[in-house]
Order: C-alpha cells, then structure tokens, then sequence
C-alpha cells in the first residue's frame, strides 16, 4: 500500500499518454516479469479451472481495468480529494463484508476500519463532486474491493505469484478490447519522462506490489489486511513531502496519526483468557 501512495507522481507523468493503451503495456509487462518469477522459482504452471478463470476474468475487469479507468472519470468529475476519501472506505468495505460472510462481527477490526477511514478523509480533505462524479468514485471504491474479495477463494489454491501473473494476463485484452473501441490514439511514442513511469508502475505498482499484497491478503485475511489500505493517502503525503511538491498541512499531519492510530487498534493481539466466577474460560478477542 505504501506503494501505492508513492506511486501517484508517476502516474502523474501519463495524464496525457492514451489511457487504455498505457494500461496494457503496463499489465503486459507485469505478466512478463510475474511468469518470469515463477520460471527462475520453479514453481508448476497449473491452468486454472473454469470457474478459477471466470473469477480471475472478474477480478481482472474490476479490480484491475474498471478500477483504472473509474477513476480517471471520476477525478474528472469531482475532486480529486473527494475520490481519494471515497475509496479510502475500502477498509470499511472489506470489514464489513468478511464479518457477512463469517456470520460473525469483529467489532475491533471494524471499529478499527472506521479510525483508519476517518484518518484517510482527514488527509484528503473533502471537495466537491456533481452527482455522477460521486457514483462513478463509489464504482471505484467497489472495484477496489473486488481486487481483494474475489482473490480470497483463489488463493490457498492458486497461490499469490500464479493469481496477480494471471490477473494481469487476464487484464491485458480488455484493456486492448477498451482501447481499440474508445476514441483517440490507443498508443503512443512515450518520452523519456512516460517511460519511466510506464516501467515503474509495470514493474514496482503491479508486479511487485500485487504478489506483496496477494501474499499478506493470504495471511491475514481481508479485514486485517484491508487497513492497510489507510496507508496509500500517507505514502502519497509522504512521497510529495520528499519531492517538495507539497507542504504538510495540519489536517493532514493529523489524518496520518488517526491512521496510524486505527493500525494499532486493528492489528494489537487481544486477550486470550478471562476468570469468570471461579471457571478458567478462553476467549478470543
């Protein structure tokens, strides 16, 4: 996630390279680099079963492409500010969702979600946003959900490597599918500048940051996992600090402890035993 944050001046750098067509080569060359890993591992090529591929075929359209392409519409609608505290609800989202599907609520991991939500909303601020500006960051933040909700079940077969190489495998004809019906160039000649941005992101953003997170996501579950999901907004912060583009303001500075805050209420180790009236009773927190 920090990532993540960090990686928003190089996406800066493509405003004005062909959107869909930026995006393929980005996934293409993650693919590449993914597959490569698993070469150099050793690890088996294992083909996905039909309803494994439909649901990398889903993650890939949401996760992965509608994610991409909602946001630019919706930052063209509303305040950029107001997307970024939009899908800062992820946690939210993610919290909620695992404790539907467990029957069973979390009360400090969602009250935990929310610290980490409202910390996101004080370092983005709110701006303004006409209504489909506002349902098109609500798709955005449902997609962001999706990237983690619908790699769940493909993990402990898949494993982390196969499913973010076979996500952007999966990504790379929709998004040349998108490209060739929209309007405009679906290429471009980048210049030095757009290079480096296309590579950073191919190979840091996505292939690196995607078999990070698929491989914690196994880990810890969406719920704990999706916290962290607060960080992106700091490590923005913190990258625009350190290039000088930006001066801390205190409603950010302040936003970026509250997130810290709800990291430590989420992922502190609870109690595990408890004296009731004179019986030894174990507890889960």
């Amino acid at each position: 996630m920090a990532l993540v944050g960090a990686s928003f001046t190089a996406s800066a750098a493509l405003v004005d390279y062909p959107l869909a067509g930026g995006q393929a080569v980005r996934y293409a060359v993650a693919a590449l680099c993914l597959l490569a890993v698993m070469v150099w591992r050793r690890e088996r090529l294992v083909l996905p079963s039909l309803r494994q591929a439909g649901r990398l075929t889903a993650l890939a359209a949401t996760g992965l492409t509608g994610f991409s392409v909602l946001v630019v519409l919706a930052t063209s609608r509303a305040d950029p500010s107001l997307v970024g505290a939009v899908v800062g609800a992820t946690p939210v989202v993610l919290a909620v969702t695992q404790a539907v599907r467990e029957r069973h609520l979390a009360l400090r991991t969602l009250a935990a979600a929310v610290v980490v939500t409202a910390g996101v909303v004080l370092v983005e601020g709110l701006g303004s946003a006409d209504p489909l500006g506002l349902v098109l960051a609500v798709g955005a933040l449902a997609c962001e959900a999706a990237f983690s909700l619908l790699a769940v079940p493909l993990l402990p077969t898949l494993g982390p490597l196969r499913v973010s190489a076979y996500a952007c495998c999966a990504a790379v004809p929709q998004l040349v599918l998108l490209g060739l019906l929209a309007p405009g160039p679906f290429l471009a000649v980048p210049d030095g500048g757009e290079l480096v941005a296309l590579a950073y992101l191919s190979v840091v953003l996505t292939a690196v940051a995607f078999l990070l997170w698929y491989t914690g996501l196994a880990r810890v579950g969406p719920a704990r996992a999706g916290l962290f999901a607060g960080l992106v907004p700091v490590a923005a912060l913190a990258a625009s600090l350190a290039l000088g583009a930006e001066t801390a303001s205190p409603h950010a500075v302040a936003g970026a402890l509250v997130v810290g805050l709800g990291l430590v209420l989420g992922l502190a180790p609870g109690r595990r035993s408890s004296r009731r009236t004179g019986r030894r009773t174990r507890v889960t927190a």
